[in-house]
């Protein structure tokens, strides 16, 4: 019987096909990366490793440290890149499903003042420009310091569609305001 794996778990598989092999590096990474599309939490990393190492999809390399406790560091096996390529292969299931609070309270705004629903877009326009704002300076970094890994092209594919639909964000934010 074939296992069954979760978009966590090959979102794991993926990260340790770079730099970063142990849950609180893997955590990092996720932080300043992934999360602006895709969240995981401490409490789904250290589970997601555990089976990942079961499975036989990663070793484990411990090294002891005097007064702390010890680095676990995962590397992918064979049979691990053979599941994150099998995956990658697949077509997508689904599109996006996008939960927006701002919709959600615009689409019930007739029960509220015109002020406060003005107020919930202008501030909402203030943090996407500020989210579009982060968007740029990740890109800086990764073209001034990552610029030669391989994976760097792609975080710029994925960093150039937040960017997108953040600036369609902005723009709807902008129609709408002048709307009402």
């Amino acid at each position: 019987m074939k296992a069954y794996y979760n978009d966590t778990t090959y979102a794991i598989l993926g990260i340790l096909t770079t730099e970063y092999r142990s849950g609180y590096e893997i955590k990092q990474f996720i932080d300043n990366s992934l999360n602006h599309f895709w969240k995981i939490s401490y409490g789904q990393i250290y589970p997601t490793l555990k089976r990942l190492e079961q499975d036989g999809l990663a070793t484990i390399d411990i090294t002891a440290h005097s007064g702390r406790p010890d680095r676990k560091a995962y590397h992918l096996t064979q049979k691990g890149k053979e599941i994150l390529r099998e995956w990658l292969e697949k077509p997508i299931q689904q599109l996006p499903v996008e939960r927006n609070e701002v919709l959600l309270k615009l689409f019930f705004a007739n029960h509220q003042t015109p002020a406060q629903t003005t107020h919930l877009l202008k501030d909402y326009h203030q943090k996407l420009i500020e989210l579009y704002q982060t968007y740029e300076g990740i890109e800086e970094i990764i073209s001034a310091h990552d610029s030669n890994l391989k994976d760097a092209r792609y975080w710029l594919f994925t960093l150039d569609y937040g960017k997108r639909t953040t600036e369609a964000a902005i723009a709807w934010c902008e129609a709408t305001l002048k709307e009402l």
